[in-house]
Order: structure tokens, then C-alpha cells, then sequence
């Protein structure tokens, strides 16, 4: 793969062969060296081979393998040229993060955070296919929330009007339809709402230890040893099963239009064709699914801190700060070689980081900018940033979305045999449950990159700016 080093935090993969455009990755030279040991750049270039692409096809400090489109990578499209590629979204739909605020004082609860956690963990159910046994959708919930989203699960009790003040697109996407849902989808998902499902999905309960702009970070909530909560899921069986049926519908497409794939793992179909229609109207379904599901959790930690703690929704104050989509393809419009057009932007493992001013900004923040929510591991930090005015025009005003895997899930899991990954942690100050030991193996800190240098990254290159870091005090993993 040739490379060309643009500066310290920029790379270019030069357009050749059956590229149609330069591939753009951000990484400072010790990640480019970690990055450079998997396929990650060869999916960049991939990517910039297919039909529409406009600007550059992009990577972001935390990409990796993933299927079809890197994890870290984004790509926008020309939306009369361009296609739509489920790989460039991937299997969890519209996975993301969001970060909750509190009035508490990490100093006043560190000694009862253990009971915080066993509270969680009873009540928000974790692992691969666990479910909630109190809340089991019919096809009628299952289609208002697939098209109302965040806003179905606040109409249901789950949580006020204003959390969704503090959601991307107000966390529902117009549009989607659950008639273009298929029956195992809907089974799947009807009793998984509420639920973090497994790998790295967590429950998160941290403070503030460092805080670098005193005056954005008050501004969003957020201040010196205050208490935080971060969520991570996504739209777990839902929207694995829209992603599955909807590969083999868009693979069968690719031959139909005659799209060159240098990856079958990249099959899509045109913008504007009844399939690529289709599909965005359905992953939209599961993008909904994903911000009703982050809702009911919520809904969930406010009753852990209410019954564990004793406390009353006035005492602990929990707010949303901000809830950002990781796993998404939207039409947004954007200034591309001087020419304001409206592309479908697809970021997967990446999140858009709009800066101050920008009309997609909620009204809440539009005069700061919107909150960037960038989890490390259960071991580490996790940081807030916003979107910058000064970020490159060429990455659709996009960040990163964590740290990224340095190591696979085996890997790990050999890595820490010998191990008592709780212990060591518990040693921290960090108390953990899972629902497997092998959970907590896999998702061991060392298994991630140190998301302080890839963030570091994305502040140097000017994708976002730096406000505050959070450390965590307990963990529920899937």
C-alpha cells in the first residue's frame, strides 16, 4: 500500500488502479505503525473505488479491520452517482454512545459504587441474545418505536421530553419504515430493547478528572469530580438481522447494476435504485431501535441510583448530555470543492463532529458545537470534545468513535490466561461485572489502543477540540 505522509497527523493513500479517489487517513506516526498491521488501508482504498464517492474516502486514528468499509472509516456519496453500502454502516445499526451528567461528587459515592454496579447489572441485562423478561414488544410497539425511536420510549415513560434535546436528530430518523423489516428481525429485536447485548457494550460509571476548556466543559454540563454515566449499545439482534437480510438483497444488486467490487463485502446499490431506498428506509428502523434502547437504559440507571443510593431524581440530577450515532448512513449537506451538495455520509466506527453554528447541532449546543463522546477502556479514560470551525472541509466534519481494537478477541483471551483481570482492576478502584469471565478477558484494557493518543490525534488535526476526560469507577460489560 503506498502512503504518503501529508504532516504529522495526516496520511494519503494516492488514487491508482480502480480508485476514483485519494484515500485520507489521520494517524501519527506510532499509530500508522499499528494501523499498518492489519487490511484497514486496503479497505480504505477499496472503498474509494466505489460509484459516487465524492472528496476522499477517509480513516480515522482509531480504524481497523472490519467488514467491507474499516472500522474508523468514512466515505461520502453523490446522491444521484453515488450508492449506499450496508458494509459502510455495519451489523449495529446506528451502535453509539450516549454520556449522562449527574449533581454528585465522585468523592461523596467512590465507597458505594460496588453496590451502584450490582444494581446495574440486575437491571439492565447483558450478553449475547439476553433479553428483558418484563418487556416484550408486539408488532404494533415494535413498528412506533422502529419510527418514533427515542421519542416512542419517552412517550412510554421512559424518560422526560427534554432528553431528547440532547439527542442526535432529536434520536429518531424520519423516514424509516417497518414494513421493510423482516419477521426474524422483528422477533429478534421485540424483546432486546432496554438491553447492552455483548463485546464491548458497556454501562460506565465515571467522573471528571480533568477538564481542558473550563468554559465548554461547564457549558455542557459537565464540571471537575462530577459524577458521569456512559452508555454504549446499539440496536443489538434488530439490527444484525436488518444488516443480514439486506447484504444478500444488496450483493444481488451490485451484479444487477454492474457496480465494480473490489470487495464483495462492499455490495450496495444505487442511491436511487428501489434496493438502496429500501435499505436506508429500513436501517433506519434499526437506527431507532438503537436510540430507544440507549433511552430505557437510561431510564434503568436513574432507578439503579434511585434504589441503590436512596436517592431522588432531584438529589442525583441525572441529564443527557449528548448521544451520538457511531454506525450510520445519512443524507447531510456539505460544502465539497467549493460547491455546497447534499451527499449520504456513511461513518462506521466514527461520529460526526458538527461544529458551532452548524443547523444539524441541536438548538442546545448550536453555540458551542456538538458534544463529541469518545470512550477508552473499563481501565483507562474515556474524553469529551466538540466539533471544530476549523476542521478539514474533506472529512464531513467527522471524528473518531474510541479507541479501536489492538488486539482480536482471541488474542486477548490468550493474552490474560493467567490473569485475574477483575482483581487488577479492582485494585484501581474499578469495580467490574460481567456475564462471563471470558467478557471481561476480551475486553481487558491492553486490548485497545490508548484512546489519549488517538484523541490526541484528532484534536492536533483540528477534527475536534479537547474538553474534558473521564475516568471510570465501575463497569457492566456484556
Amino acid at each position: 500500500m503506498k502512503l504518503q505522509k501529508v504532516n504529522d497527523c495526516c496520511w494519503r493513500i494516492p488514487r491508482e488502479g480502480k480508485m476514483r479517489v485519494d484515500g485520507i487517513v489521520f494517524a501519527d506516526d506510532a499509530l500508522m505503525k499499528s494501523i499498518e498491521e492489519d487490511k484497514s488501508l486496503e479497505q480504505v482504498a477499496n472503498v474509494a473505488c466505489l460509484p459516487g464517492i465524492v472528496g476522499h474516502s477517509i480513516g480515522m486514528p482509531d480504524i481497523h479491520w472490519g467488514y467491507g468499509f474499516p472500522i474508523g472509516g468514512v466515505a461520502g456519496f453523490d446522491l444521484e452517482e453515488g450508492v449506499i453500502s450496508p458494509g459502510g454502516v455495519g451489523y449495529d445499526i446506528n451502535c453509539g454512545v450516549r454520556l449522562l451528567s449527574t449533581n454528585l461528587q465522585i468523592e461523596d459515592w467512590r465507597g458505594r459504587v460496588p453496590d451502584l454496579v450490582q444494581g446495574l447489572f440486575r437491571r439492565i441485562p447483558t450478553g449475547v441474545g439476553h433479553a428483558r423478561k418484563d418487556l416484550k414488544l408486539n408488532r404494533e410497539d415494535s413498528s412506533k418505536m422502529a419510527r418514533r425511536g427515542a421519542r416512542w420510549a419517552v412517550e412510554s415513560g421512559f424518560g422526560s421530553q427534554e432528553d431528547l434535546l440532547y439527542i442526535e436528530e432529536g434520536g429518531c430518523l424520519e423516514g424509516a419504515d417497518f414494513d421493510l423489516v423482516s419477521d426474524r428481525a422483528y422477533e429478534r429485536g421485540r424483546s432486546q430493547v432496554g438491553t447492552i447485548g455483548s463485546g464491548n457494550h458497556f454501562v460506565e460509571v465515571g467522573w471528571v478528572d480533568e477538564v481542558y476548556d473550563a468554559a465548554l466543559a461547564e457549558r455542557i454540563g459537565l464540571f471537575p469530580n462530577g459524577l458521569t454515566v456512559i452508555i454504549h449499545t446499539g440496536s443489538r439482534g434488530f439490527g444484525y438481522q436488518i444488516c443480514e437480510d439486506y447484504l444478500r438483497i444488496l450483493q444481488k444488486a451490485a451484479d444487477r447494476y454492474g457496480i465494480y467490487l473490489p470487495d464483495r463485502q462492499l455490495c450496495c446499490a444505487p442511491l436511487k435504485s428501489e434496493e438502496g431506498k429500501r435499505y436506508l428506509a429500513a436501517m433506519k428502523c434499526g437506527a431507532n431501535f438503537a436510540f430507544a434502547n440507549r433511552q430505557l437504559v437510561t431510564h434503568f440507571v436513574r432507578e439503579a441510583f434511585e434504589e441503590e443510593w436512596g436517592l431522588t431524581p432531584r438529589d442525583h440530577g441525572i441529564g443527557v448530555v449528548y448521544d451520538v450515532c457511531h454506525n450510520i448512513a445519512k443524507v447531510e449537506t456539505h460544502v465539497i470543492d467549493g460547491e455546497t451538495r447534499k451527499v449520504c455520509v456513511h461513518r462506521k466506527g466514527a461520529t460526526r463532529a458538527f461544529p458551532a453554528g452548524h443547523p444539524a447541532v441541536p438548538e442546545a449546543y448550536r453555540d458551542v458545537g456538538q458534544p463529541v463522546l469518545v470512550p477508552g477502556d473499563m481501565g483507562r479514560y474515556s474524553y469529551v470534545l466538540v466539533g471544530n470551525p476549523a476542521s478539514p472541509g474533506y472529512t464531513f466534519a467527522s471524528s473518531c468513535h474510541g479507541a479501536g481494537r489492538r488486539l482480536s478477541r482471541k488474542a486477548a483471551v490468550k493474552a490474560t490466561r493467567d490473569r485475574n483481570i477483575v482483581k487488577e482492576l479492582a485494585a484501581q478502584g474499578i469495580t467490574v461485572a460481567a456475564a462471563s469471565r471470558a467478557t471481561i478477558d476480551e475486553e481487558f484494557p491492553q486490548a485497545y489502543k490508548d484512546v489519549a493518543e488517538v484523541v490526541d490525534v484528532v484534536h492536533r488535526a483540528n477534527l475536534a477540540i479537547k474538553v474534558a476526560r473521564l475516568r471510570p469507577v465501575g463497569v457492566i460489560k456484556g
